[in-house]
């Protein structure tokens, strides 16, 4: 469907005057906060361009707690733009739909906040009536997964490909997945003109009849396992009764259920009864005690054969919109030896049907069930539907059809399989001790045999190490050691161990201009470290101290005073600046905002350029004190003597001069005092005849006091003043030092990524293996303290599985990036040797080879999964693309591509076994 530009009104309307942007923000925040605390499934949100939803939060200014969007940075607005015109949702629209009701299409490859951002019904109705435009895009608030559900806003309603069997005519109907297939005929039947009693609407999936789908209120469209852009056949008769199993059809067409599955168990995987039926819309194995897995195998979908004439394991995995991730993931783990081992045997009795923690084995089931199709069905492509629909109910983040993470996925798999298949009934209840300086090799042993207690199932047995974690409380001095049980290990690359932070240096004493810094520090360490790389790259004396603090609106927004806050509450495209002050008693905080002399409105002037922060040593503070501290700070700024410094040279990254009579003020007296620059003092601006207005304001800035020489400033731990700059101070300073300031890192959205030199994996594992502070958000409590603090961890390899996976952390994300790295990983395919890696000393080797690499291409937005396996019996790789599988040399499965990488150690039992036969 087009959506022509009339559908836009041209203005908003006469009916009301706008009101103050101030007044928008304050009425749509107190909405969205109102929303949020009344969360219900059914709920309307409103899809709105992220385009124009950016244009009206920079018109309206920041807001905390607002959405914030990816756009403000690239489209180069400013909190002064102008009032956004009316909504305008045509860009997200997509063209061309031809979808029978009046629902619009948006893009599938849209991405929130990027493309899009959701507001609730109250918001929207709030600025359709503000601004006009649209057109409207509802979104309905749905709940999804069972036990503790979770809410989420159902962006693509399923879109359902109606195919009548009187003409074989194609309509698309579209409905949200939790509708009954009640509505379901009721929709179709509407669009297609039929009446209800008449029509049959059977399972059309591949163009092949499956199963008919019976009008009912309490299956789901979800339960039924339609996925989008789903195939569904309409075929109407004159007379027909559907209750009827064994009739034909009035047109030719039988009616009899094509059985696809077996009867479900009493253990429903959602807790509930089985279809009216018979017959479950899931895939499973007969739950019922005593059956045979093995006798199960002649009755699954598709109903295969074990197939005997061709090497197994070749099959593809078809895509069901969007399931690359998925279909990358299982097949690395179908073809991972020791699991094909074991579910291509009986393994019903394996099964944990009480688990509180598991999915009471119907993830394993369905997880054996695929596994044994695969396995079975030659070179034939399966449709992994039913999985699909299992993992959405335990799993709803994976639910529906958006782009997800394949090592994600992984990471739930491998949990999930583990908890359905824990030997273990009834978990005993351990308290942990601590190390309490005890040999290692003690605690290990002892924290392992706790975790045994707790957690025995095949997935421990092969696919879980063991690695010492140690911390260091920084007050004072406790070391905790632990050993915890891993599943993978996920290693950073290089490049994302240490981050690029440019910072802009003040020099408090006038001894030079502002100069900015870059330096590289470790992405995950603290203030500490920035303020020991920045001491270093401007050549910090013994006797001074930098003070770092971010900028916002030409505001300090915070001071970053804490040591050991986290670099990582630091954002790319925030503006730190560093003040260089002296060491020693530090009274008075002493903080100057500068205001300009033009736009002025009602006695406000706007405020400018970058605050000035230095310590008052004096007390009491008078007027001509504050003066005096004003006149030193700006006087590295005077275009008189930056033109004389600008010829004098650079010394280790900033502009040299001043002397030590500009950074001393004495202390001892306490009457107003006049102070000047001495030899450096501006023409024609002393302290005596100065035309610099200061005011004192408070932390708000809303109050404004005037200051005079003689006035006695109130003790306070913290002085805000206004400086106002006159046109006479503009020809004497250069202002443009205060205005250039440079973010953190300098994030374009057009500048194209540059192809990184390659690393090897080792380097990756040192990276993980290097020790570092804890985030502010990871507080660890010292026993000995009894505070929460930021310590320091260091981990170390242990013991290490039989199967092992790396994870290599491709992805970063900032405020408003979202960015991947291709970095070329040189990772070995046969004889990884990890020996020197693993801290016990037990003599034996850990020597692995490469058998599966799940490959992600292209970027966040457009990606593709694939996967690469070596069958378990042969020694040749082959490429899993979804459907298309294809042999692969060796030497071209190393790639930038690769993302997870899955290696068997040598020696292994299931490993011997294979080469054996």
């Amino acid at each position: 469907m087009t959506v022509a530009d009339s559908d836009f009104p041209i203005d908003n309307g006469a009916s009301c005057l706008p009101i103050p942007p101030e007044e928008e923000k304050r009425i749509v925040s107190e909405l969205i906060k109102k929303s949020e605390l009344n969360l219900k499934e059914g709920n309307l949100y409103y899809v709105i361009s992220n385009r124009w939803f950016s244009r009206w939060q920079m018109y309206v200014g920041h807001c905390p707690g607002m959405l914030s969007t990816d756009q403000q940075s690239s489209d180069g607005l400013h909190a002064d733009t102008v009032r956004p015109g009316p909504i305008d949702n045509s860009d997200i629209i997509s063209n061309g739909s031809n979808c029978d009701g009046n629902d619009l299409d948006i893009h599938r490859t849209l991405q929130e906040e990027t493309d899009y951002v959701l507001v609730p019904q109250e918001v929207w109705e709030r600025l359709l009536e503000w601004y006009k435009g649209g057109p409207e895009l509802p979104r309905k608030l749905i709940s999804q997964g069972v036990g503790q559900k979770q809410y989420s806003i159902e962006v693509y309603p399923l879109s359902l490909k109606v195919t009548d069997a009187r003409d074989n005519s194609v309509s698309i109907v579209k409905l949200s997945k939790k509708a009954t297939m009640s509505e379901l005929y009721e929709l179709v039947c509407k669009v297609k003109g039929v009446e209800q009693n008449k029509a049959c609407i059977w399972d059309y999936f591949n163009l092949k009849k499956h199963t008919l789908l019976t009008a009912s209120d309490h299956q789901t469209l979800e339960d039924a396992n339609m996925t989008m852009d789903h195939d569904i056949l309409l075929e109407v008769s004159v007379d027909t009764d559907r209750s009827s199993h064994s009739g034909v059809h009035s047109i030719g067409n039988e009616l009899a259920l094509v059985p696809l599955e077996p009867p479900r168990s009493s253990v429903s995987i959602a807790g509930g009864p089985t279809l009216s039926n018979g017959h479950s819309t899931g895939s499973g194995f007969n739950l019922y005690q005593g059956s045979s897995v093995s006798s199960s195998l002649t009755t699954m979908d598709d109903n295969y054969d074990i197939y005997r004439g061709e090497r197994g394991g070749l099959a593809g995995l078809q895509n069901l919109g969007n399931t690359c991730f998925m279909n990358s993931a299982l097949q690395c783990l179908v073809h991972t030896p020791p699991l094909v081992e074991f579910f291509l045997q009986d393994y019903n009795d394996e099964i944990n049907r009480d688990n509180p923690l598991g999915m009471s084995g119907e993830l394993a089931l369905a997880f054996g069930d695929l596994l044994r199709k695969l396995w079975s069905s030659g070179r034939t492509a399966i449709a992994p539907r039913a999985f699909k629909g299992k993992l959405a109910r335990f799993a709803p983040q994976f639910s529906g059809y958006n782009q997800h993470d394949s090592q994600e996925l992984l990471a739930f798999l491998l949990d999930g399989l583990h908890e359905d298949l824990n030997r273990v009934k009834q978990k005993p209840y351990i308290e942990m001790k601590d190390s309490d300086n005890r040999p290692d090799e003690e605690v290990a042993y002892e924290c392992w045999k706790n975790h045994m207690a707790r957690n025995d199932s095949l997935i421990v047995d092969e696919c879980q190490g063991q690695y010492k974690s140690t911390l260091v409380c920084p007050e004072c001095g406790k070391i905790s050691i632990t050993f915890d049980p891993f599943m993978y290990l996920s290693l950073p690359l290089p490049s994302t161990v240490t981050r690029a932070m440019t910072v802009t240096v003040f020099y408090c004493d006038g001894s030079g201009l502002p100069m900015p810094y870059t330096v590289n520090v470790l992405k995950h360490g603290c203030c500490r470290d920035l303020c020991q790389a920045l001491g270093t790259a401007c050549c910090l004396k013994s006797d001074e101290m930098l003070l770092l603090a971010e900028v916002y609106e030409n505001k300090i927004y915070r001071y970053l005073e804490n040591p050991l806050e986290s670099l990582t509450s630091i954002k790319d495209e925030e503006h730190i600046v560093a003040y260089r002050l002296k060491n020693g008693a530090r009274k008075t905080k002493l903080e100057i905002l500068h205001r300009c002399p033009d736009n002025v409105k009602g006695g406000d002037r706007k405020i400018f350029g970058t605050p000035l922060v230095t310590y008052l040593v004096e007390d009491p503070q008078y007027g001509a004190n504050i003066e005096a501290y004003v006149h030193r700070m700006l006087a590295p700024l005077g275009k008189a003597h930056s033109s004389t410094r600008s010829h004098e040279g650079k010394e280790n990254g900033f502009i040299s001069g001043g002397s030590d009579e500009q950074s001393s003020i004495s202390n001892s007296e306490s009457e107003p005092r006049n102070l000047t620059h001495g030899s450096r003092e501006l023409e024609g601006t002393s302290c005596g005849d100065s035309s610099f207005q200061l005011a004192l304001t408070n932390d708000g800035c809303f109050s404004c006091e005037p200051i005079e020489k003689a006035s006695v400033i109130k003790p306070s731990a913290h002085i805000k003043v206004f400086l106002d700059w006159t046109e006479r101070e503009y020809e004497l300073y250069d202002a443009s030092y205060l205005r250039d300031l440079p973010e953190v890192h300098k994030t374009g959205f057009t500048v194209k990524k540059t192809r990184q030199e390659a690393i090897s994996l080792f380097s990756c594992l040192e990276a993980f293996l290097t020790e570092e502070p804890l985030g502010p958000d990871d507080m660890w409590y010292c026993p000995q303290c009894k505070e929460h603090r930021q310590a320091t961890k260091k981990l170390d390899l242990w013991k290490l599985p039989e199967i092992l996976v790396f994870h290599l952390k491709r992805f970063s994300y900032s405020r408003y990036l979202k960015n991947k790295l291709d970095t070329f990983v040189n990772f070995p395919i046969h004889n990884l040797d990890l020996t020197k890696y693993v801290k016990n000393k037990e003599g034996q080797p850990y020597v692995y080879n490469l058998y599966a690499i799940s490959n992600h291409y292209g970027g966040l937005g457009g990606g593709h999964y694939t996967a690469y396996a070596k069958l378990i019996d042969d020694n040749k790789w082959y490429h899993f693309d979804d459907s298309h599988v294809s042999p692969v040399s060796e030497a071209e499965i190393k790639s930038s591509a690769a993302y997870v990488l899955f290696y068997q150690r040598v020696g292994s039992k299931s490993q011997m076994e294979g080469e054996t036969s």
